[in-house]
């Protein structure tokens, strides 16, 4: 089976080991997208709707790095660290996505991978076949 690994620049996830997307067979594997900036640091400390749109931007911004789009993705998770944010996740589905609207699981989680992040997304769209 081939496969790719798809990043951009820069890539936050580098220093950890982590692949930020895995391409193959026609999709795109994209690990979670939390807010972090492209300085590395966490956007919007204490602020959900910073967060959150930081963390969409990012999902964007690898999708269209693997040659996908936010419009081919057909499975999503998110998890975040407080269901009190679950409204803003439905605004938020409405801004970012149109019908018909990706499979979707929320959780919520103790923490992430820091105790500041409050939403973290991974996704599985279609691509261009590798």
């Amino acid at each position: 089976m081939l496969f790719e690994q798809v990043h951009t620049q820069p890539d936050p996830y580098a220093p950890f080991l982590i692949s930020q997307a895995i391409k193959t067979n026609g999709l795109v594997f994209v690990s979670g997208q939390a807010a972090i900036g492209d300085d590395g640091q966490l956007v919007g400390v204490g602020d959900f709707d910073k967060q959150a749109d930081q963390a969409f931007r990012n999902l964007e911004r690898i999708l269209k790095a693997s040659g996908s789009g936010l419009d081919r993705v057909v499975k999503v998770t998110i998890y975040l660290t407080s269901m009190s944010n679950f409204n803003k996740i439905v605004e938020l589905r409405r801004k970012w996505w149109s019908q018909p609207y990706p499979a979707d699981t929320i959780v919520e989680v103790s923490s992430l991978y820091s105790s500041d992040a409050m939403i973290e997304i991974d996704a599985i769209a279609l691509t261009d076949s590798i």
